[in-house]
């Protein structure tokens, strides 16, 4: 939290903030060699598929990042395999790990010819060196490091980290209360991210560090102003981030004395750890912060607690400043219960406050104060409120020298400025050369669209000539199924010269024959009937044939309620020619009842037709089976309609099991209600 020591900045480290590995492995695994380009664009590849998973799961992307350390030829990209593993030591904490492999990619460094890959990996090594001296607390010893990093990667190639690294140097600036420079080094990493074109989340870092800075000048408005800036990004942030940004928040909550809202944001902080295991450092960070908070409300027994919790991290860890802020702690905590003789002892055995952040120490002068009020002492407890005046001095004077690095920033920028008019106009000739291959890449494209749309043309016509070729296939068909049917017209006049020598009895049975081919004939010659007239002809042919298959034939013929047969529209000969084709391929040769249902109901989508017989089912093997014109002629007529539908007649045929055990077939037809029949 708070005192840029102890809270916020005391570990606010920003992105580069992860280091590798315990495990070391020997430099003679890794083959010296010619550099490939491929390898540093596979590692590249694998950085940036890895680089969100560095603090979510650090110790997998250890174990990859060593085994692919292991197959480099090339070894300065064996070694970048290696600063990634680095990374990971500080997401979980293993300083000593981290220590070794900093020594040991130096030793590689300071071996190999200079040149801009290796400047690179120097950098990040020199960058992860100075995040580890700034995790135990020796923040100039950091400062160095990071300004040697950012020189650097001045001589590199990967010039896109160069914020993240003075992100690192700014934060190591203001935790020795150099806040001008830091903020120097800060909005220095805005410009850069401004130039570079990086995206907004990356300004992340930068502004809460801003808001940081203006938080220890207590400067609130500007603190708040940049902290909602990096608020807009939140749900993008990467979890240090977030832990960060929510720290860091809570601090300056801390300093305005809002110790409610404070305690809000470290319990959020520390919740998001509670999905990621290996963040403990983080996690007792937020214990640290919230002990603090505890005993600034007046809960001892609280801030006991916490403090018990994360104490035993720092001594592990050996960091003299969180060590230092903690023995604060127990001096307050003491002074709180009123414990004098505790504090007492605490302020004899205490840590030493050199190179201590003067927020930490602003705070342990407040204590103090108290206890020497407490014991009497009114020199010694005059003599801190001295130090008190003179640190609130010493802030205030920071807001001048602030004033100053912002002029000096301002005219900074408006020479860089003037830089990018004179890269600018490099840039305009180059985009005179571009245009030229604008032009042709255009006159590619009109050039496609021209042979698209005469391809879309010539495909249109293909089917609108395909269909023409199946109107005249159905009507061909339609032709030579009234021609296999028998010649009518000839049938006729023979008929006619036979009926008058005939009796009235016969008379009438030829009478209802010829009433059955002329209205064949009728309907052959029409794309689409009424159902009530297809019903008509399909009664006079069953009467036909009841006479010829005899008392056992026993055809039906079901409407079911809700159907109105002159409304219902359907293609000619759909139910006549499956009935026709069950009378004669299946119910004419069949020993016993021969039965034949034709059954029409409505249905919410249209009108169902179903034509089955118990003839033994659909057998293609049969010698009964018929040449199939019939069925042809309806199927392809059913094709044309639906193409012009969107939706469509449903035809199956299939085999049933009857009640009686017997088996029969089934042809069933599906009729939308909405159905155009028109071509």
């Amino acid at each position: 939290m708070k005192s840029r020591g102890a809270g916020h900045s005391l570990f606010f480290l920003p992105q580069l903030l992860f280091v590798a590995l315990g495990v070391l492995i020997p430099v003679s695994c890794l083959e010296r060699g010619r550099a490939e380009v491929s390898e540093m664009q596979a590692y590249e590849a694998f950085f940036d598929a890895h680089y969100d998973s560095i603090t979510i799961a650090p110790r997998l992307v250890r174990t990859k990042a060593i085994s692919r350390m292991r197959q480099c030829k090339d070894s300065v990209v064996g070694y970048s395999y290696l600063a990634l593993a680095l990374k990971t030591c500080l997401a979980t904490s293993d300083m000593d790990s981290a220590r070794l492999l900093i020594r040991q990619i130096e030793s590689f460094a300071r071996r190999q010819p200079s040149s801009a890959r290796l400047a690179d990996l120097h950098s990040e090594c020199l960058n992860m060196k100075g995040n580890v001296y700034a995790r135990l607390g020796k923040m100039d010893s950091a400062e160095v490091c990071f300004r040697q990093a950012y020189e650097q990667r001045m001589k590199g190639e990967r010039t896109d980290v160069l914020p993240d690294i003075l992100i690192n140097l700014a934060d190591a600036c203001n935790r020795q209360g150099k806040l001008d420079i830091s903020a120097y080094w800060y909005r220095r990493a805005l410009l850069l991210c401004d130039s570079l074109n990086l995206l907004s989340r990356q300004k992340v870092p930068v502004y809460y560090g801003l808001a940081q800075v203006y938080s220890s000048l207590r400067d609130f408005e500007l603190c708040d102003h940049y902290y909602d800036l990096a608020a807009q990004s939140y749900e993008q942030m990467l979890p240090f981030e977030k832990h960060f940004y929510l720290n860091n928040r809570g601090t300056s909550y801390y300093y305005r004395g809002d110790y409610l809202t404070a305690t809000e944001y470290f319990r959020r902080a520390e919740a998001l750890t509670d999905d990621y295991p290996d963040m403990s450092y983080e996690l007792n960070l937020c214990r640290l912060n919230l002990g603090d908070c505890f005993l600034q409300q007046g809960e001892a027994d609280s801030a006991a607690k916490y403090i018990a919790l994360c104490q035993p991290f720092f001594r592990g860890l050996g960091m003299h400043t969180a060590l230092y802020y903690l023995d604060t702690q127990h001096i307050q905590l003491a002074l709180l219960r009123k414990d004098y003789a505790t504090a007492r002892r605490l302020l004899k055995e205490g840590v030493p406050a050199d190179d201590i952040d003067p927020d930490l120490v602003h705070i342990r002068n407040r204590n103090l104060l108290q206890f020497h009020e407490a014991m009497g002492n009114y020199q010694q407890a005059y003599y801190y409120m001295k130090e008190e005046a003179r640190l609130d001095d010493s802030i205030r004077n920071e807001r001048i020298r602030m004033r100053t690095a912002d002029l000096s920033l301002r005219y900074q920028q408006d020479s860089t400025l003037m830089a990018h008019r004179v890269l600018l106009q490099e840039q305009r000739n180059e985009v005179l050369e571009l245009r030229q291959t604008q032009f042709f890449v255009w006159a590619i494209a009109v050039l496609a669209v021209l042979i698209a749309c005469f391809v879309y043309i010539y495909n249109k016509k293909k089917r609108a000539l395909f269909l023409a070729q199946n109107r005249r296939t159905v009507s061909t068909l339609r032709l030579e199924n009234i021609r296999n049917r028998l010649s009518p017209h000839f049938i006729f006049n023979v008929l006619n010269q036979e009926m008058a020598d005939l009796k009235e009895a016969e008379r009438q049975n030829l009478s209802s024959l010829v009433k059955l081919m002329r209205r064949n004939l009728e309907l052959a010659e029409h794309l689409c009937v009424t159902l009530t007239e297809e019903l008509d002809f399909v009664r006079t042919y069953l009467e036909l044939m009841q006479r010829s298959l005899g008392p056992d034939f026993h055809p039906e013929i079901t409407l079911e309620p809700g159907v109105r047969p002159d409304e219902v529209v359907l293609p000619s000969m759909l139910i006549q020619i499956p009935v026709e084709n069950a009378v004669k391929h299946a119910l004419k040769d069949k020993e016993g009842e021969r039965r034949l249902w034709i059954t029409v109901n409505k249905v919410s989508t249209g009108i169902d037709i179903r034509i089955t017989d118990n003839g033994g089912g659909f057998r293609p093997g049969s010698i009964h089976r018929g040449t199939g014109t019939g069925l042809k002629v309806i199927m392809q007529t059913i094709q044309i309609l639906n193409q012009k539908n969107r939706e469509t007649i449903d035809v199956s045929v299939q085999n049933v099991n009857l009640p009686g055990g017997e088996t029969g077939c089934c042809v069933f037809f599906h009729l939308p209600g909405q159905y155009d029949y028109t071509l």
